[in-house]
């Protein structure tokens, strides 16, 4: 299938521009939905670790995420590039996606065994990725290709500051006065349990108040008869999946080398930074003892802090993006990320932890908006849905692949150490860093961005 591009002599209609408010409040339900990840990020393996999981089980049991990333997103991506509704071609799905996450957010801290919050977090994740996919096409979407620098990396400042809070809010609770050793009978801290059900409200609420306040744009008939003829059901579903595989624009399929290396670095990251921490920082590998606890609410505030920066940082790339071009800004900030996370094991006091902190923020900043951008101005705006969903699954598969992996020689080539995955962490980093720096943003037509076809 070839994608399709505008007649001869014709133009496609303009989108109206919003201001820099209009594109925070369309972003504004990203934030309840990145609190969530955040909450995952920082809680899920020791929530595990309290209901008796060990440290070589943590990759097994954190495979929802990923898998309900590959087996949705793409569906969900094709299904809303098809759907005509009273309520618009995304929101639905942005609805039915809140609804499962606020669930899965609210009942995982009252897990009583491994099996019942294995369980909620395949719900968790499977409402986090139905939200997802459609949300990055809705800025799409909604948004004049002038504007995408913008919006992505609103997009990306907004899961900065919503994970920060995510993972500083635990801190703030202690801080008030809660007791970090006051647990259940299960041993999970209530100041797990309060954080998440603060987490349910927020990203609930958020989404309903950015779909309200910047609805989707009304489809145009010409978008109304393209869904009309086109075939329907699951089976025409993974045909189109299949067709924008084979039709994938060439920056998309440079971009999934550095893919494999940034996210399996990513969530070897996420899952042994704080057994890291207890380690090096507070001397213990016991999950039910003080020092262990004492290293969540570190890592919450580590985290909180290089979330903050990603933030700040978010912000700032948008005019170095036009300026040397998101690629190598992205690999830049790579390379600053790697450095930061072979240092992060080396550090044995707390206040030392924010200085690598600082790059794994700028880092982040640039994963949640560069690529982003690289790939909106690249891909076809008929199909934006299914691509979106598709380089999700770069996303998830090299997650799936350390969920897999890293099992295997968690004892034998890293010595059971957390300390050592996040050395490995920063390898794979700088290696992501080399196989994005070529990549170049082209247009559908497989022009530089801003060039146009002649005639």
């Amino acid at each position: 299938m070839t994608p399709s591009t505008p007649a001869a002599g014709t133009m496609a209609t303009p989108k109206p521009r919003l201001s820099l408010v209009r594109i925070l409040e369309m972003n504004l339900g990203f934030l309840g939905l990145q609190f969530s990840f955040g909450l995952q990020q920082g809680n899920m393996a020791p929530i595990y670790s309290y209901l008796g999981a060990s440290e070589a089980q943590i990759p097994l049991l954190q495979m929802a995420g990923p898998m309900t990333g590959l087996l949705i997103q793409p569906l969900i991506g094709a299904m809303s590039d098809r759907t005509d509704s009273r309520w618009g071609r995304r929101t639905p799905y942005f609805l039915i996606g809140a609804v499962l996450c606020a669930l899965g957010l609210f009942f995982m801290p009252l897990s009583s065994s491994l099996l019942m919050a294995v369980s909620l977090l395949w719900i968790l994740d499977a409402g986090n990725n139905i939200t997802m996919e459609p949300y990055r096409a809705y800025v799409s979407d909604r948004l004049d290709g002038a504007q995408h620098n913008v919006g992505f990396l609103t997009q990306s400042a907004f899961t900065g500051l919503a994970q920060m809070l995510a993972f500083l809010t635990p801190s703030i609770l202690v801080w008030a006065g809660m007791n970090p050793d006051w647990v259940d009978g299960h041993h999970i801290p209530y100041t797990a349990r309060v954080v998440f059900m603060i987490g349910a409200v927020l990203s609930f609420v958020t989404i309903v108040w950015s779909i309200r306040r910047v609805p989707e744009l009304p489809l145009t008939s010409e978008e109304r008869a393209r869904i009309a003829a086109a075939p329907k059901g699951i089976g025409a579903t993974l045909k189109e999946i299949g067709g924008a595989i084979r039709d994938m624009p060439l920056p998309m399929r440079k971009l999934a080398l550095m893919s494999l290396f940034q996210w399996y670095a990513m969530m070897a990251y996420w899952n042994y930074v704080i057994y890291a921490i207890g380690r090096s920082v507070y001397g213990t590998a016991d999950a039910t003892s003080s020092g262990f606890h004492a290293a969540v609410l570190t890592n919450g505030e580590v985290a909180a802090f290089y979330n903050g920066v990603a933030f700040v940082a978010a912000f700032a790339m948008v005019p170095l993006a036009k300026r040397i071009g998101a690629a190598p800004l992205h690999a830049l900030c790579l390379v600053i990320t790697g450095i930061g996370m072979m240092v992060m094991p080396h550090m044995t006091s707390k206040a030392m932890l924010f200085l690598p902190a600082i790059g794994i923020g700028l880092g982040w900043a640039s994963m949640m908006g560069n690529p982003y951008v690289i790939l909106a101005g690249s891909i076809p705006p008929e199909r934006t849905g299914v691509y979106m969903g598709i380089f999700n699954m770069m996303i998830v598969i090299p997650m799936l692949i350390f969920g897999v992996t890293l099992p295997l020689f968690y004892q034998s080539w890293l010595g059971g150490d957390p300390r050592n995955v996040l050395t490995l962490c920063g390898v794979l980093m700088l290696l992501a860093a080399v196989s994005v720096y070529t990549v170049r943003a082209r247009n559908a037509q497989g022009l530089p961005l801003g060039a146009t076809a002649q005639a």
